[in-house]
């Protein structure tokens, strides 16, 4: 390995909330119609960089359930991180910023919304594992698309 060739890190600086989100419009009356919800959710990944080799990933979901026609709660949570990624190439760095750092911050967005849900009065709501690879490879193939 010679001199020039960097090591590559991939560490995690800080995981926290960014922001957070819980509205109940049609409380208390959504607690006496019969519970058969529709639910929704929507995820979006920012990242930017802080200076050299950091950067900084945030993981937008957005759940939404209706009864009927009625909204029973929207809540969203932006769980957001610090990462340190140096020696990889921009590929590489695409990825890891597009797949692994949102995957490092599901877990925590994910206990974020079910705590809030079960606060707002409403039965709990695990989210399903979220596979950020095939989300990341769809992202790049529509982008792909958009260049032709």
């Amino acid at each position: 390995m010679s001199e020039t060739t960097q090591q590559q890190k991939f560490i995690i600086q800080k995981i926290y909330t960014k922001d957070i989100s819980f509205e109940s419009p049609n409380s208390p009356g959504i607690f006496t119609a019969e519970f058969q919800p529709q639910l929704e959710v929507n995820m979006n990944v920012e990242s930017s960089a802080l200076e050299e080799g950091i950067f900084h990933v945030v993981l937008r979901v957005t759940a939404t359930t209706k009864v009927e026609e009625h909204t029973a709660f929207l809540c969203e949570v932006e769980q957001a991180g610090i990462f340190t990624l140096e020696g990889f190439n921009e590929e590489e760095l695409g990825y890891l910023l597009g797949a692994q750092c949102p995957n490092a911050l599901f877990p925590y967005a994910r206990e974020a919304i079910s705590d809030l849900v079960t606060r707002g009065g409403f039965p709990q709501l695990l989210l399903e594992p979220v596979n950020f690879d095939a989300m990341y490879q769809g992202h790049l193939q529509s982008q792909a698309e958009q260049t032709q």
